[in-house]
Parts: C-alpha cells; structure tokens; sequence
C-alpha cells in the first residue's frame, strides 16, 4: 500500500513540474520569431509570455484595419489633381444668344394665345365666371391659365421662360456697366456712383418681376386669390420701375446719339413705346377693375381682361427688344481657368462675375 502511494505522489509532482499545453494559433512568422519551447520552470514561463506578447502584437485592431482601409479606397478613388494652368482650352456648347432670346420672349406669347383660344372655346363657362356673375366676353389671364389643362400648359411653358431670364438679368447688368466705363473720363465719380447704383436697382427690379411672374402662375386665383392677388400688384409694379428704370439709364449712356446704331436705337425708341402702353393700358385697368369689383357693371370684367392682356403682351415685347441690344452675341460653354478666359476676352468682353 505504501508503495503505491509513493508512486502516486510522484505521479503528481512530475505532472506539476510539466507544462500546461495551451492551444494557441499564430502564425508561421510568429513561430519563427520566438524560441522553441523548453520544459520545466522558469524557462517555461519566459518562453510562453514571450509568445503571448508576440501574437498580441500581431493581431491588428479592427479599427486600426477600417481607417486604413478607407485611407486607402479614398486615396485610390480620388484622381489627382491637375495643374489648373495646364487644362487645355475647350468649347463645350456655342449658341446664339439672339435664338434663345426670341425663345425666351416668345414661348410665353405662343402659349397665351393657346390657352386663350382652347379655353375660350372648350371652356367658355367656366372661364367666364365671376362673383358678380355679369355679362362678359373676355377672359382674363388668371381665368384661361387656372383651368386644366390649360394651367399646366402655361406652368410647363413659365418654367422655360424663366430659366433664360434670370442670366439675361445678369448680362445686361455687365452690358451697362460695359458701357458706363467707356464714359468714365466724361462723367464725375459722383454721378458714376448714382449710374452704376441705378444698374443694381434695375437688377434687383428685374429679378422681383422674375420671381413674381412665377408666383402669379404657380399660385392661381382660384387656389390662394389674396396670396395671388399681392404677388400680382408686386409684378406690376416692378415690372413699370424696371421699364422706367431702363430708359431712364439708356438716355443717360446715350445722351449724345452719336454712337447708336440703328438696331439701338430701335430698341430704346420700341422701349418707349411699350412703356406709355404699359402705363395706359394699367390706368384702364385699374378703372374697371373698381368697376367691376365695387358696382358689376356689364363688361366691366372684359374691359379689366382686355388691358391685362395688353398690359403682358407689352410687358413680353419690352423684353423682346434684347434681340437688339444683343443682335450677334454668343453663349458659350468654355473648359478654362477664370484667368485664361478674362485674358482672352480682356480687350472687348464685359467685367464679369
């Protein structure tokens, strides 16, 4: 009995003095970079802790790994950047900037006389409703563009219209401030301050009776008619300031005459003239509007109806006039850098901005 006893004891002292093997998976290089392993002590101990620290330090963090990863995608789907005095020069679009101004000008006209004629015919009840529910026989714009389909031809065709008409804004501010630095050695600073200041309000003036012209579409009488109504009188009136404005700086860039063409001169002769229609045509207007809005007279509305009507109508050819004041202009579409194109065009092109 003893003897097995001893021989047990001694059983589980060798087995205290071996090493635990422990399962662990690293990698061939790990393996090469540490020492093989000795039995028993401390050896055993230094060599396990040696592997310990050398698969840690092999296994990168994930994180680590992911900004690493994406460094390297946005390194390779970023292309590098070229030399901007390097890009070759290039014409991507060229087009006549009198074609797209007829379109501009004309596309609303084509479209009002559409919806007038299809409405008047096809819709002839419905067009002709008020609230004073008198006899009339014409229309008004808000009446044949607020009925379907005829708004959404007429939408369809502002939306077209007035894409084109913010950068034409744009260019015939750069076209007078072109013309007032030829005048500049002719005129005082003071009176070059209040000229290129009128430049800016007729801008500004502009671009109101842009963002009008597609509130009144957008909006209509029957939908929203006090929202409609203030936008209305907004176009109106800066759309008469902007007129005004306009002749009032082409006589004072023109005062001589002496270098006018005869296109210009149509131009501003044809501004006058639509002018003193617009102002008529929004007295008469404003007449059997009270009439018929305070006192129904019979065809007070169609009176009302048929000065609006002038009243767009002047309003499209006053615009339509830039035909002339850029009789042989182009769009243009140009792959180069600011300075590359201002050095081409310095000697005869407008400041731009």
């Amino acid at each position: 009995m003893s003897e097995r006893r001893d021989s047990s004891v001694k059983r589980r002292v060798s087995n205290k003095n071996e090493p635990k093997s422990e399962s662990i998976n690293i990698s061939s290089d790990s393996i090469k970079s540490v020492a093989p392993v000795k039995s028993g002590g401390e050896e055993t101990e230094v060599h396990l802790r040696n592997i310990k620290s050398t698969i840690s330090q092999s296994i990168v963090d994930p994180l680590q790994v992911t900004k690493a990863t994406a460094t390297a995608i946005a390194t390779i789907s970023t292309p590098t950047v070229e030399n901007p005095n390097d890009v070759p020069l290039a014409i991507y679009y060229l087009v006549n900037f009198q074609h797209v101004c007829i379109f501009t000008a004309l596309l609303p006209l084509f479209t009002l006389f559409t919806c007038f004629v299809t409405a008047y015919v096809f819709q002839y009840d419905e067009v002709h409703e008020t609230h004073c529910r008198v006899y009339n026989i014409v229309p008004s714009i808000s009446a044949i563009t607020g009925v379907s389909p005829q708004r959404y031809f007429w939408r369809f065709s502002i939306a077209l219209h007035l894409g084109p008409r913010i950068p034409i804004a744009f260019i015939y501010k750069n076209y007078y401030r072109t013309m007032l630095e030829k005048m500049q050695t002719k005129m005082q600073t003071e009176r070059l301050a209040n000229i290129n200041s009128m430049i800016t309000m007729i801008l500004i003036l502009n671009c109101i009776e842009i963002a009008s012209l597609g509130g009144v579409t957008y909006i209509s009488n029957r939908e929203n008619y006090p929202i409609h109504e203030k936008i209305f009188i907004t176009f109106m009136i800066c759309s008469l300031c902007h007129m005004l404005a306009t002749i009032k700086l082409n006589g004072i860039l023109h005062e001589d005459h002496t270098e006018l063409s005869q296109t210009q001169r149509d131009s501003i002769k044809w501004k006058k003239i639509l002018f003193a229609m617009s102002i008529i045509s929004t007295v008469g207007l404003l007449i059997f509007f009270a009439k018929h809005r305070f006192y129904c007279h019979d065809l007070a509305f169609s009176w009302f109806a048929f000065f609006e009507y002038l009243i767009a109508i002047a309003n499209m050819l006053f615009h339509f006039t830039v035909i002339w004041d850029f009789p042989c202009q182009h769009m243009l579409v140009v792959q180069a850098t600011r300075t590359k194109v201002e050095e081409i065009f310095r000697s005869s092109s407008p400041k731009m901005d």
